[in-house]
């Protein structure tokens, strides 16, 4: 059964300083799209292509832009943006058990660890020498909190995440299940055909207000910390190497690949499949679009693609087919533009003669 929580509509629109079209009293029990909502649940219209589905809906009440509001005889909370308001409101009807304070008798944790008397231990948890925990912490069941590792406070880890030893967790970070961070990062020097592994003696630092997703890996530094940024978000199934740096605010969708050394700025996106190769900078402000491989610096703010749209399958071979014949094709093209030099440079020495 999931626990369900009821506010009332004015109570929502207090909460969020919206324009109130409707009853006070009206008990909202949650959230749905405009399409599924039923009685008691609060929708929101944020995409324009959804308008369509405003007249019919079923929902007690819309989060509506003035503009759409106007031809709307539904209650409705109006605000400046729909889909952010939507977002504050989520956490109000949010499911999540609340983690309650204290070490589960099945948790291990090391005699000089130091765990903040309101943070949640998970059972099987396991936390080494020298590691922090901070207030309001909560290390899920089966976390593994690495020596001298720290979590600054209000810090939330799914069941199953790995810290390393020597990574330091700003706050309010959420790590979802999986995610391993301060693995050892790739790094061998080759002796006449054989790799010799390199010691990867750096850390990993993680700022403040930072997001994790699922079996997201971040390597520790070679010599100094991998690092990323406050607020940086990261979906799931993200390799970031060692000594990788993210900027403040950037967020990065699913399976997402940066090598080794790479430098991103401030405020950029990377969309989902982008692979970077290592030791290049990319500057602040910066959207790289799907499956877009980078393989040098990016200096200019602004969009980036690379790769082919979507063909049929018939239409991409031949494609493909023209792809292996451009060199050929370049050659051609370069005798005839020779040849055509020629022949206008002896016509123009004919009419001047």
């Amino acid at each position: 059964m999931i626990m369900t929580v009821t506010l009332k509509l004015g109570q929502l629109a207090e909460f969020l300083g919206a324009t109130l079209r409707g009853p006070e009293e009206l008990d909202i029990t949650g959230l749905a799209t405009l399409q599924e909502a039923g009685a008691g649940q609060l929708s929101f219209l944020a995409n324009p292509q959804y308008r369509k589905y405003l007249p019919e809906s079923k929902a007690a009440a819309v989060l509506l832009k003035a503009d759409d509001a106007e031809g709307f005889a539904g209650n409705a909370l109006i605000v400046p943006d729909p889909y952010l308001a939507y977002a504050r409101i989520s956490h109000l009807f949010d499911p999540k058990p609340k983690a309650v304070a204290g070490v589960h008798p099945s948790a291990v944790v090391a005699a000089d660890a130091q765990v903040d008397a309101t943070a949640s231990i998970g059972a099987f948890a396991v936390i080494e020498s020298g590691a922090q925990i901070g207030a309001a912490v909560t290390v899920g069941a089966h976390c593994f909190i690495g020596a001298r590792s720290v979590i600054g406070e209000g810090g939330w880890l799914a069941p199953r995440v790995t810290l390393y030893h020597d990574v330091r967790i700003g706050k309010r970070v959420v790590i979802q299940s999986g995610a391993v961070l301060g693995g050892e990062g790739f790094g061998f020097a080759n002796e006449k055909g054989i790799w010799r592994k390199i010691a990867q003696i750096g850390g990993v630092s993680i700022g403040d207000d930072v997001e994790i997703g699922v079996n997201t890996a971040i390597d520790r530094g070679a010599l100094a910390d991998t690092r990323i940024g406050d607020g940086v978000k990261l979906d799931n199934q993200i390799q970031i190497a060692h000594n990788v740096q993210v900027g403040d605010h950037t967020a990065m969708a699913a399976c997402v690949g940066i090598s080794g050394s790479t430098k991103i700025g401030k405020h950029c996106t990377i969309a989902g499949g982008v692979g970077m190769v290592g030791h290049i900078d990319v500057c602040d402000g910066v959207f790289v679009s799907g499956m877009t491989m980078v393989t040098r610096s990016i200096t200019e703010p602004g969009g980036y693609s690379s790769g082919t749209a979507m063909q049929t399958l018939g239409d991409w071979r031949k494609s493909a087919a023209r792809i292996r014949q451009l060199d050929e094709m370049a050659k051609r093209l370069q005798q005839v533009e020779k040849r055509v030099a020629a022949v206008t440079s002896g016509d123009k020495a004919s009419s001047e003669g």
